[in-house]
């Protein structure tokens, strides 16, 4: 490697840098405080791990985005966390012994061997929070409700959309067409590349009942409002009980969280199959206008608790709080800007000093041969008026 070229960050790996991190950092804060108000209580799960401990309940997906190492004191393969969800799983599971609802809450960086998509980074710093021991509609509220809550406490100014879907519909379908692996995951693959043309041809070479066909073709066309649950019913009146719980689940769901967040679009994508191997029912996800991905997401999967052992429903979410923090208001200067002390050791400025920083004002004392008095980095400076020394402006 050329010498310019190593101080150079791997492609997709980003750092922050004064005042952006220092914001993030407050905006961390604001969260956890925010979480803990909700009954969160704060994990925090180690950076690597056994490799499948990792992997647990999470699918091939999260494996080809984990990087993996040799542990050199026992020579096992062990994991960097692409994501911190399986993690506060094996915690309910087997470091906390909660029988009723448990509400944890995390942030801490994950690596990924490659991007999500265009916009993200390799290096995000995840925030989220899960809820165990509870199988009702009420704990997805919850769940949906603190996220939405989350995206307006980091500032964000721009209108929201939440998009809603429920793996049941497909997993119903899956079940009565009777549908092996094989063919499930070539559906899928397809679907995720909204390659219509070539999902229909797929379709049509199926040796299954006609009206299957059907239903799978008109699966990625139930995107939209509202309208799209009154379809949906109608496209699958015949089919089995399970796909039509679902469906009336995502309308008693949207019904309560329209009531609560009026301000918030509701949008439906019933042939949404993110996670499809890790969750169990209702999946969602929150964008906005001005960034082209979702910006928070999560779902339920009441399976995770089974991989570990311990069978507890689950639901959750989490967003990247970088990308959070490049969405919301600028930098707010009342943070960034601070007090500007002299160079001098005398007893009642080093007082004065600490009683300001006690009270959490960031002061900044000149040091001998620095002259520095940027008006963008101190908004005022502490000067001697006879024995006291007091605020001025700058």
């Amino acid at each position: 490697m050329a010498l310019a070229d190593r101080w150079l960050l791997p492609d997709g790996v980003k750092e922050m840098l004064p005042p952006n991190a220092r914001q993030v950092e407050v905006l961390r804060r604001k969260m956890l405080d925010l979480y803990d108000s909700w009954g969160y209580d704060l994990v925090m799960p180690p950076l690597m791990e056994h490799f499948d401990s990792l992997l647990t309940g999470a699918g091939k997906d999260l494996e080809l985005n984990t990087f993996k190492l040799v542990d050199q004191l026992t020579g096992q393969t062990l994991g960097v966390r692409a994501d911190i969800t399986p993690q506060v799983a094996r915690i309910d599971a087997h470091r906390m012994h909660v029988e009723g609802a448990n509400r944890l809450c995390y942030c801490g960086s994950v690596l990924h061997t490659h991007s999500a998509n265009m916009l993200a980074s390799r290096n995000p710093l995840q925030i989220g929070a899960e809820l165990y021991g509870h199988a009702g509609i009420e704990s997805d509220i919850e769940v949906i409700s603190l996220m939405l809550e989350t995206l307006y406490a980091s500032g964000l100014q721009d209108e929201l959309s939440l998009d809603l879907g429920h793996v049941g519909i497909f997993q119903g379908l899956v079940v009565e067409a009777n549908l092996d692996a094989s063919i499930v995951v070539q559906y899928m693959e397809l679907l995720q590349r909204k390659a219509l043309p070539e999902l229909s041809e797929f379709l049509e070479s199926l040796d299954i009942d006609a009206s299957y066909i059907a239903m799978l073709a008109e699966l990625p066309k139930l995107n939209g409002g509202l309208e799209v649950l009154a379809k949906a019913k109608d496209i699958f009146a015949d089919t089995n009980a399970s796909i039509l719980e679902a469906v009336a689940y995502l309308e008693r769901l949207s019904s309560i969280i329209q009531q609560r967040y009026p301000g918030v679009d509701l949008y439906f994508d019933l042939g949404e199959l993110r996670g499809y191997n890790y969750h169990t029912g209702v999946v969602f996800s929150a964008l906005t206008p001005v960034f082209g991905q979702a910006i928070a997401k999560g779902g339920r999967y009441d399976a995770i608790g089974k991989d570990f052992g311990r069978a507890r429903p689950a639901t959750g979410f989490s967003a990247d709080l970088k990308t959070l923090a490049d969405l919301a208001a600028s930098v707010d200067e009342n943070i960034v800007r601070g007090v500007l002390a002299p160079e001098s050791g005398d007893t009642h400025l080093m007082q004065k000093i600490a009683d300001l920083r006690s009270q959490g004002i960031r002061v900044m004392q000149q040091l001998p041969g620095d002259t520095a008095t940027d008006a963008a980095v101190f908004s005022q400076k502490l000067v001697k008026q006879g024995e006291e020394w007091v605020l001025a402006a700058l």
